[in-house]
């Protein structure tokens, strides 16, 4: 870690996060025109966001700044790869970390790994279903798309809401803080699909004012101070390769777990893979484990494939 690193991310210990995701999420949801007409277009231009995809091209169409940050994009924006045996990248951002999982360990960056059982809010059940399996990390910057979309279809087993902190998931805080995404607050959805279960790990961060789900709404906040459990046996929800599952208001990260011996990442992952250029299909991973890269996944996995199955 650098110093510039550690002077970012240490102050953030001493600050309320959760009031000011509270204060951020009253001010992205401001419906005054006049506010909302000058901060939209101002953030646009700071972070160089492309609107041509956007299904609404105009800033001032939108309610309010939350609605411009979750907007939809143009039908074929994202175009998904064929074939039954690709697995989507889950949302637009940057590939921080993708490999194995050590036994119960993952890498969060260069020099730090933390616990899968952690990150699962301390279910050993659960975690014992990912145990040498595969895992990738993507995180959303602020220019980014902020819906997110399922890797492969599947039936929703669970969904699991872990209480926690809001610390800021972007790359000089990941370098700093131990254990940082099993200490922030997330929201884990487990599916069962056809490469076995898959989970989604929505992590927030500070002023990501809530996360969403498209089969519950808004799962936070309000911040429970326990660990709550939603199950769907009896309330079947079933969602396509590609369907948005839910979205962060503001950005944030989102973790991919699959099991052991399920997949295997595709040669050239970590290679540019624009619209129309095909993805390589060999294995890449199998003998490079905890390969860190931090690539665009606007660029180079929008929807296209990001792994292949095994089987």
């Amino acid at each position: 870690m650098s110093l510039p690193e550690t002077v970012f991310a240490l102050p953030q210990y001493l600050l309320p996060h959760h009031a000011l995701s509270r204060l951020m999420g009253h001010v992205t949801h401001c419906t005054n025109p006049a506010f909302k007409n000058w901060f939209i277009p101002r953030f646009i231009d700071l972070f160089n966001v492309d609107m041509s995809e956007a299904a609404e091209e105009n800033p001032s169409n939108y309610a309010c700044f939350n609605d411009f940050f979750t907007r939809a994009l143009k039908p074929g924006a994202r175009p998904l790869a064929p074939g039954n045996g690709t697995v989507a990248c889950p949302a637009d951002g940057v590939l921080s970390q993708f490999g194995s999982i050590d036994g119960d360990r993952l890498i969060q960056a260069k020099g730090r790994d933390y616990r899968l059982l952690d990150l699962l809010g301390g279910d050993p059940q659960l975690a014992g279903e990912f145990q040498d399996g595969r895992f990738a990390t993507v995180y959303l910057s602020p220019r980014d798309y902020h819906r997110l979309h399922m890797p492969l279809g599947g039936k929703l087993r669970e969904m699991i809401h872990v209480p926690g902190r809001l610390f800021s998931v972007n790359r000089a805080t990941t370098a700093v803080i131990p254990n940082l995404f099993a200490r922030n607050e997330r929201v884990i959805a487990v599916f069962d699909t056809d490469a076995g279960p898959m989970a989604l790990i929505l992590v927030g961060a500070i002023f990501v004012a809530s996360i969403d789900t498209v089969w519950h709404g808004t799962v936070t906040p309000p911040s429970a101070g326990k660990v709550q459990r939603w199950r769907y046996d009896d309330k079947p929800v079933r969602l396509e390769r590609g369907a948005e599952m839910g979205r962060f208001n503001m950005g944030s990260t989102i973790i991919v777990l699959f099991g052991k011996n399920r997949m295997d990442w595709a040669g050239g992952l970590a290679e540019y893979i624009g619209p129309g250029r095909p993805e390589p299909r060999h294995p890449a991973l199998k003998r490079r484990r905890h390969r860190r890269r931090s690539n665009r996944c606007r660029l180079a996995l929008r929807l296209k494939p990001a792994y292949k199955l095994n089987g």
